[in-house]
């Protein structure tokens, strides 16, 4: 059989999925119809943004995660939302925060491994507009997106 595995991490991981309805309603004890009437709802009313899968990510090439601080410099301090949709693009990005106190930025990123976080760094993140760049590496990932891993 054709192994598409990777294809198809990508299709999830960008929101490609649905929800459970008729494991909803078995656990809610509530009709499927009703269900999926404020699912849908919710949809409408922007509550639900989208729905993607869980990994655990060092079984799909994703295994080295680090949270990236980076204070701004004077010129993009004004406009901070400029620099963070720019980073929004890089699918390694897994969120983008604007944040207070001594940082502006925060981003989760998620790569193969240290050498490719390297690369990433240099490539993407160094950039004008960046006056400081701080990483913490995560050592293990306890909780996921409410799993518990």
């Amino acid at each position: 059989m054709k192994d598409i595995r990777q294809k198809l991490v990508e299709q999830l991981r960008t929101g490609n999925c649905t929800p459970r309805i008729a494991l909803l309603a078995r656990k809610l004890k509530e009709p499927s119809t009703t269900l999926h009437y404020n699912i849908k709802k919710l949809e409408r009313e922007g509550a639900i943004l989208g729905y993607k899968a869980v990994f655990d990510h060092r079984k799909i090439g994703g295994g080295f995660t680090a949270f990236v601080l980076l204070t701004l410099s004077p010129d993009e301090y004004g406009d901070p939302e400029r620099l963070a949709n720019e980073f929004a693009k890089h699918p390694q990005i897994e969120s983008v925060d604007i944040i207070t106190g001594d940082w502006e930025l925060i981003l989760k990123v998620r790569t193969k491994d240290q050498d490719d976080y390297f690369e990433f760094v240099k490539k993407v993140i160094s950039k004008k507009g960046v006056t400081k760049i701080k990483t913490l590496t995560s050592l293990r990932q306890m909780k996921s997106e409410f799993v518990e891993l």
